[in-house]
């Protein structure tokens, strides 16, 4: 595979783009404002992974190179699911030299969930990081043992706490708005694992049959999933509505800033079926 950093061109167009005239320090206040710009500038969502897949393209999936996930986003505004996303971001901090490296979590979504999330650990100031692609918490969580560290915000808080020796972040999924821990099992993983943890969800993910995305503004947490727009308001209160007609294509290019190109190529959602070999799929 290629060097896991991106080309001096291409790393100046999105520095730029995430409105840095100059690079960010590789010290903790250049990762504050690097994380903090990705969170307000880039979605967590699976709109070229749904049109990849609809096409039955044999090709790598999108986003699975950090140079093809920049492409996309310079051109569309899209942003890609966990291991695209934390991948080009892993990428993105070693070109601007932060000590950052790739991991593994499981989101417990069920007791005996398999290995299914992608993050990033940074190492800054002698202490380490948790920064995140898909969770989009603005700001870099400190992983301090033996201590619960948490970013206190109503909408998008998190907190770390360590169970058996394992980190697990609490966050706040549109599905699940009471919470969710996402754990984390592996602190070092390689973008040779990200790109085979990748290719596994190619046969079946939650996020291979529904519009999902999210995204940062002003203090909110907004997105589409499971047919609704979602918010999660600056009090803390969750606001749905159910997508209708264009309102799909209003909330992801209005609201979300992704380009109308590529939402129009969108397929239409196709209801989620249960896991292969889950018991709710071999009872159907």
């Amino acid at each position: 595979m290629p060097a896991d950093t991106l080309i001096p061109a291409l790393l100046k167009r999105v520095l730029l783009s995430l409105g840095f005239a100059r690079a960010p320090t590789p010290d903790l206040a250049g990762l504050k404002e690097l994380y903090g710009a990705w969170c307000r500038r880039v979605p967590f969502d699976n709109v070229r992974k749904l049109i990849h897949l609809a096409r039955k393209s044999p090709e790598v999936l999108p986003g699975d190179a950090a140079e093809d996930f920049f492409a996309a986003w310079l051109k569309f505004r899209t942003g890609g699911t966990c291991w695209a996303g934390n991948g080009a971001l892993c990428s993105l901090l070693s070109s601007l030299g932060f000590a950052a490296r790739r991991g593994v979590g499981t989101m417990l979504v069920a007791p005996d969930a398999p290995p299914n999330h992608g993050t990033v650990i940074v190492e800054v100031e002698r202490a380490t990081y948790l920064v995140d692609a898909s969770i989009l918490y603005v700001e870099p969580l400190r992983l301090d043992d033996g201590k619960t560290t948490t970013i206190d915000h109503p909408s998008w808080g998190v907190r770390a706490t360590q169970k058996n020796g394992l980190w697990h972040v609490h966050w706040r999924p549109f599905h699940a708005p009471d919470g969710v821990d996402c754990r984390i099992d592996q602190m070092t993983a390689t973008r040779a694992e990200f790109h085979e943890r990748h290719e596994m969800t190619r046969a079946w993910s939650p996020f291979n049959f529904e519009l999902h995305a999210r995204g940062d503004r002003n203090g909110r947490v907004l997105g589409i999933a499971r047919g609704e727009r979602l918010e999660f308001e600056t009090h803390g209160t969750v606001r749905r509505e159910r997508l209708r007609g264009d309102d799909r294509k209003r909330v992801l290019v209005d609201e979300l800033g992704i380009s109308e190109e590529i939402v129009d190529q969108l397929p239409a959602d196709v209801p989620t079926p249960p896991p292969p070999g889950s018991r709710t799929a071999l009872r159907s």
